[in-house]
Order: structure tokens, then C-alpha cells, then sequence
């Protein structure tokens, strides 16, 4: 039943299998935005706006730790995914027992580094003023827990890879289940405040890693390890390294932006636009899940078929795969532009009982916030492309012009836009830039993408 499942990926009609790959990918991610957005919803609500500006602090930091294990899962899956469609098992299970290996070492490694230099760290990130204790508070507890989550997130690219997308789902929906469910008991309830929604987080990540240890130990897996896949293998380590880079480099890269725009926006203005971004930084993680859930969809049918030198099937992949996360984009570009004071008011509590110095920050959140969120969201029915011809050179193991795409959009553009604009157009410069980036970055994906299919897969399909 394993087997037939990945050889699937290059039998199916192209359209239903992108459909069922990228439905349960898509509810996955829609749940996990949920957890982020309900999490600060929670958060705001039952302790304030500048808990909301302490968490979005941290986020960077935690999060690119734990990008390790999606790079390393990403980059090994890549691999994963055409061994099967080869028919090279072997070379399957040594990827996957080298991943466990990369994994651990990697995350164990940056979290000690991570503590020591924890009261430099936060402070680069925006973590000053008010902002600084409520920050220090979560990033330590949510560290502890990173290495979990590092695992969690590379074990679940494999069960995608070999074919899994609702057991991947499944993976997704329980951490966040668990945090919503813990926030409520250790804020709500036990009124532990920022430590509660510390532990809250961090126990999530737990309950998603065993999750996934249970299912490479049943029976729904096909990648079964003994001992000498663990011993790190020096040209698979480079493969995933390679890979895998361009997962980690747009997570450094998110950090590097993250770490600016908090500290620009609270030169121009302290902690008021820290809550601004910190509202709109959950959106871009929300609104997109159904594109990012296409692009997931897309990796292992792109990567198996390139694989199996069923090139048309790939091209097939790549329009379909464009057209279905373009119509999404754009239907949530509808909805944010209509809608975004009503957004912003969920994260703002009403509670009359506040400081006279939330109450005053709660209204210059909601009277700042409609217009960035429209210009952050200004480009989004064009990302598709961008998006899926990043993701098609990393599914084909092409590391360098995957890399070089992937951050061409925050990297390249979005960086120097944010440290040019603002000297010229204040906070409007800022908020500009994202859709300027959006429209750059997509032309230069969309030529190399061209130009990468007709060199290819088109000449491969004729000779």
C-alpha cells in the first residue's frame, strides 16, 4: 500500500493529484496560521498589545533555528522524492537516517548558542523598551523546545515525500490544537501570562513530534531505518546542504528582515508600528496558506516525475500548479483589501479595564493599520509564480538558481528597498516596498523559469 502510494505521483492526472496533495497541505498550513494568528489573538486580548510586539521579537529568532529542520527536511525530501521515483530505496533510507542525524546536532548546537546570547540577541530584534522583559520571557522558554520542533517539521517533509499529505496534515493540526488548548488553560485560566503563552507554544511542538515518531515507527511508512543509515554520508550531507540552503537562506533572510523592520518601525514609531507589523506579519502568514499549501503540493509530484523522466507530466505540474495558486492569491487580495480595520480590531482587546497606555496603544493600532496591510498585500495576485518557480528548481535539486530565486524577493529587493525608501518617504516607504519587491522579484522567477523549461524539459520531451 506504501509503494503503490508514491508510485502514484507519477500515474495520477496531474490536476487531482495536485489537488490532493496541496488540500491537506493547504488545511495543514491554514491550521498552523490559525495557531500563529488565534495564538495572538489570545495573546493580545488576555495580556496586551506589547506581549503581541514581544512575541513578534522572538518569532525570527525561534523560527530560523528551527528552519534547520526544514531545510534539512526540504532538502533531503528533494532527494527523497526522486531516489523513489528512480527506484533507488536505498539511497531513500540513507537521506532520511542522515536528516535525523544533521538534525540533531544542528538545533542542539544553535539553541546553546541561542541562550547564551539571549539579552544581545533581543534587542537587535526590536526587543527594547517595554518590549524587552515579555520578550526575554518567552524566548527562553520557547528555545528549550526548538530542537523539537526542528525534528517535527523534518520528519514532516518526508511524510510528504513519500506520498502522505494527510498524514503530513495531521502533523500540522496537532500542535496547533494543543497551543490553543494550553493558552487557554495556562493564560486564560492560570493566568501565567507571558509564561503561559511560552509553555503553551513549546508543549505544542511536543505533541507534533510524537506524532511523527509514531509514524516512521507503524506501518504508514515505507522508510524503514536501521543503525548504518545514521552515519552521515559525506556526498548526501552536501546534497541536503545544498538543498537545504535555500530553505535556511530565506528563513536568514525573513530574520534579517524581520530584525530591521522592528528596528526601523520603532525609530519612526517606538512601540505603536512594532504592533503594526507584528499584526500584519501574522497575516502574511495566514492569508497565504492556500498558495504556500499549492507550492507544498507541488515539491514531490515536480520531484518524483522529474526523477522518473516524465517531463511533460513536470511542465504539466508547473502550469497547473501557477494557475491553482494564483486564484487563491487573488481571492485573498480581495478580502484584505476590503477588510482590513475588521482584521486588525481581532487582535485588539476592548476591555475597558486597560492602562491608560494600552488603551492608547490599542487605538493607534487601529487607526494605523488599514493602509500598510493594503500595501503589504498590494502585489499578492502575482506571487504564485514567483513562489512555484523558486520551488520548481529546489524540487529538481537544482540548488544555485533555487537559492538565488528564493531570495531574490527579500534579499535582493526587499532589503534594499526598506533601507532606501523610508530616508525619502518615511513609513510609507516601508510599506511601499513590500509590493515593489513582489512585482521585481516575480518578473526575474518568471524569465528564468521560462527560460529553465524551454532549455529542458521541452527539448527532453522532443528528442
Amino acid at each position: 500500500m506504501a509503494k503503490v502510494s508514491s508510485e502514484a505521483l507519477g500515474i495520477e492526472p496531474i490536476g487531482k493529484l495536485l489537488v490532493r496533495q496541496a488540500v491537506p497541505a493547504s488545511i495543514g498550513i491554514l491550521v498552523m496560521s490559525l495557531n500563529i494568528l488565534i495564538d495572538s489573538i489570545f495573546v493580545g486580548n488576555w495580556i496586551g498589545s506589547i506581549a503581541i510586539a514581544a512575541i513578534n521579537v522572538v518569532l525570527p529568532v525561534s523560527f530560523f533555528i528551527a528552519a534547520l529542520g526544514m531545510a534539512i527536511g526540504i532538502g533531503g525530501s528533494s532527494i527523497i522524492s526522486r531516489a523513489l521515483g528512480a527506484g533507488h530505496k536505498e539511497k531513500a533510507l540513507k537521506t532520511f537516517g542522515n536528516q535525523i542525524t544533521l538534525t540533531l546536532l544542528c538545533t542542539v548546537s544553535l539553541v546553546v548558542i541561542g541562550l547564551f546570547f539571549a539579552n544581545d540577541i533581543i534587542p537587535k530584534f526590536g526587543g527594547r523598551g517595554d518590549i524587552f522583559e515579555p520578550a526575554k520571557i518567552y524566548y527562553t522558554i520557547v528555545l528549550y523546545g526548538v530542537p523539537i520542533l526542528g525534528f517535527a517539521m523534518m520528519g514532516n517533509t518526508v511524510i510528504r515525500a513519500e506520498g502522505k499529505p494527510k498524514f503530513a496534515m495531521i502533523a500540522m493540526i496537532i500542535p496547533t490544537v494543543g497551543n490553543l488548548l494550553m493558552d487557554y488553560i495556562f493564560i486564560h485560566l492560570m493566568d501565567m501570562g507571558m509564561y503561559g503563552a511560552a509553555w503553551a507554544t513549546t508543549g505544542s511542538y511536543l505533541a507534533c513530534f510524537l506524532y511523527i515518531f509514531w509514524f516512521f515507527f507503524s506501518k504508514n511508512s515505507e522508510l524503514k531505518l536501521s543503525f548504518r543509515h545514521f552515519g552521515l554520508q559525506r556526498n548526501i550531507v552536501s546534497e541536503i546542504g545544498s538543498l537545504g540552503g535555500v530553505t535556511l537562506a530565506r528563513q536568514a533572510v525573513v530574520s534579517i528582515t524581520y530584525l530591521l523592520m522592528n528596528n526601523i518601525l520603532f525609530n519612526l514609531g517606538q512601540e505603536g508600528l512594532v504592533a503594526v507589523y507584528a499584526i500584519i506579519g501574522r497575516m502574511l502568514m495566514f492569508a497565504l496558506f492556500p498558495v504556500f499549501g499549492v507550492t507544498q503540493g507541488f515539491l514531490p509530484i515536480a520531484g518524483y516525475n522529474y526523477g522518473a523522466k516524465h517531463y511533460s507530466r513536470v511542465r504539466e505540474t508547473i502550469n497547473t500548479a501557477i494557475k491553482y495558486a494564483a486564484i487563491v492569491a487573488t481571492l485573498v487580495f480581495i478580502g484584505l483589501m476590503i477588510f482590513p480595520t475588521e482584521i486588525t480590531s481581532l487582535f485588539l482587546s476592548d476591555n475597558p479595564n486597560q492602562s491608560a497606555k494600552e488603551l492608547a496603544l490599542n487605538q493607534y493600532v487601529l487607526t494605523h493599520a488599514s493602509t500598510p496591510m493594503r500595501w503589504v498585500f498590494a502585489a499578492t495576485p502575482i506571487i504564485a509564480l514567483q513562489l512555484i518557480g523558486a520551488a520548481y528548481f529546489q524540487a529538481i535539486g537544482k540548488a544555485i538558481p533555487a537559492l538565488l530565486l528564493t531570495l531574490s524577493r527579500q534579499g535582493f529587493f526587499f532589503i534594499p528597498l526598506i533601507l532606501i525608501l523610508p530616508e525619502f518617504y518615511g513609513e510609507l516607504g516601508v510599506w511601499i516596498s513590500f509590493p515593489i519587491a513582489d512585482v521585481l522579484a516575480t518578473i526575474v522567477t518568471g524569465y528564468f523559469l521560462n527560460k529553465e523549461v524551454r532549455k529542458e524539459l521541452i527539448v527532453a520531451e522532443t528528442s
